[in-house]
């Protein structure tokens, strides 16, 4: 992945990548090289801008390369005089259209070890490029992102725009003062540079940031279903992925023109919700819809089946059990050698593999439960994945009891010890994601130096059912037909309307 060179992999603890020191620009030597990706539709008069500002980029121009992708522009885009070496424009690849197809088109022809993307309406300080690209030479897990400011369009040419990045005097073209800031840019600040942040992919919104090709291709690259917010999904799914995030102020740029949000925020927002809802589960607050199903789900209970393991009803249970607690979106695998299950004419009644049978035939229309020879590697995109025995199926609040405890510190693996029954595991997809990227060969070391191992019992997340209170004691009957027992209230009532009636003055 380096041209031979070997990989420095350090565990970095969540997304805190303090351990990594990268060289000061102008300082150093880089070695890899860059594949610029700018998706364009339309806009030539910014697309030159962009392409003259890349044109005067300190990175070395042997080792880059820019595809500009022409998402079906009319009239057709145009490389204009002023370009960095080795820029071509190609068409994006037929039955798609959109940024997200158009960024899979770029990385599809990408031949850099780094893949940068970048808007066509983007305007680069001279460093740029470098100032992102730096970080990946020291490790292959990271996404960079480069800062950015939102301003009105220059009234000046390619080559005039050239010639101050090229002299690093773009201060005095654009107003800063005036400039808007990016949204994501305090709370950068607030979590100190993404480093304490608890979701960095938050601020991942796509109009430049870089990390090596194969993290790209590893995660599928972009989802050209997602029309809008297809960035914030995108490193969604590489935070699953165990990638760590760097926002890299250096790496300075000005973005022409004001956000889509400026316009019509209301519509803005609405026109992601959708994707976001189903697609990033951790976004709670748009899974507010009761009875709702969902394509990426929140947690993936594992549940091995073997034969004779306490009989089809006691698996069913456990199944209903984890489909019915409080947490709903739920996906449920069971593994069991299902693709082994000999076919053919066989003995029904007395099959030996009649449990699986019946379980197969019971479970293989729902689409909340999946059969499986194996556990998968990752459970990615899903955040989390329980393991536990049948033999414990899941207190209605177990779920959201353990998701609680692990966000509560963050940790990466919670065990949970059931006594005779083994033991429970609650898996944070990330954490899993970043031991894989590390080649860890014990899965728990490494998650313990980079997330932290948390520890329960069985009563914490299978609390004891209250004893009901004791019922009062049952009257005794009536003595006689009409007339209460002599303990009963309706008798000393009776007692006390007598006396009442004796005393009473005529």
């Amino acid at each position: 992945m380096t041209g031979g060179a070997a990989i420095d992999r350090p565990p970095i603890r969540h997304n805190d990548y303090s351990c990594l020191r990268p060289p000061p620009l102008g300082e150093w030597t880089p070695a890899l090289s860059v594949s610029v990706i700018i998706p364009a539709h339309g806009g030539q008069r910014r697309l030159d801008l962009t392409l003259a500002a890349l044109a005067a980029q300190t990175y070395p121009g042997h080792l880059m390369e820019v595809i500009v992708v022409d998402d079906g522009s009319d009239p057709p885009l145009r490389l204009p005089e002023i370009t960095p070496p080795g820029t071509r424009i190609a068409p994006a690849a037929p039955g798609g259209w959109g940024i997200a197809h158009a960024l899979n088109t770029g990385a599809a022809l990408a031949e850099g070890h780094i893949i940068q993307r970048l808007d066509a309406d983007m305007v680069l300080w001279r460093e740029h490029i470098e100032a992102l690209a730096r970080w990946h030479h020291l490790t292959d897990y990271l996404v960079a992102i480069g800062a950015k400011m939102f301003v009105e369009d220059p009234a000046l040419s390619p080559s005039e725009l050239h010639d101050h990045v090229r002299e690093d005097s773009l201060a005095t073209v654009f107003d800063l003062s005036k400039a808007l800031a990016s949204s994501t840019e305090q709370t950068i600040i607030r979590t100190n540079g993404l480093r304490a942040s608890r979701n960095p992919y938050h601020v991942c919104t796509g109009p430049t940031v870089s990390m090596r090709r194969e993290t790209f291709h590893a995660v599928g690259g972009v989802d050209p279903e997602v029309l809008r917010g297809e960035d914030t999904e995108f490193a969604y799914r590489l935070a699953t992925h165990g990638a760590v995030f760097v926002p890299e102020p250096a790496a300075r740029a000005v973005h022409l023109g004001l956000p889509a949000q400026r316009r019509d925020r209301r519509r803005a927002v609405s026109a992601v919700a959708p994707y976001f809802a189903h697609r990033v589960p951790l976004r709670r607050d748009l899974r507010k819809d009761r009875g709702r199903r969902w394509l990426v789900p929140y947690v993936e209970v594992v549940l091995r089946v073997a034969e004779g393991e306490g009989g089809e009803e006691r698996v069913r249970g456990a199944v209903g059990a984890a489909l019915d607690g409080s947490i709903g979106d739920v996906r449920v695998t069971l593994v069991a050698p299902w693709s082994q299950l000999p076919t053919g004419r066989r003995p029904v009644l007395d099959d030996p593999f009649f449990e699986l049978r019946l379980l197969r035939e019971y479970f293989a229309h729902d689409e909340r439960v999946r059969l499986a020879d194996e556990v998968s590697p990752t459970p990615a995109p899903t955040p989390f994945r329980y393991t536990g025995p049948v033999s414990v199926p899941l207190g209605r609040d177990s779920l959201e009891r353990m998701i609680s405890a692990v966000q509560d510190d963050r940790s990466g693996l919670l065990v949970i010890d059931l006594g005779d029954d083994g033991t429970a595991t609650l898996e944070r997809t990330e954490a899993l994601g970043r031991a894989r990227l590390l080649d860890a060969d014990d899965v728990v070391t490494s998650i313990k130096a980079t997330h932290g191992v948390r520890h329960g019992d069985r009563t914490q997340f299978w609390p004891a059912r209250r004893t009901p209170p004791p019922l009062p004691p049952t009257p005794a009957p009536p003595t006689s037909i009409g007339e209460p027992a002599p303990s009963s209230p309706a008798r000393r009532r009776s007692w006390l309307g007598r006396l009442r009636a004796a005393i009473r003055p005529r």
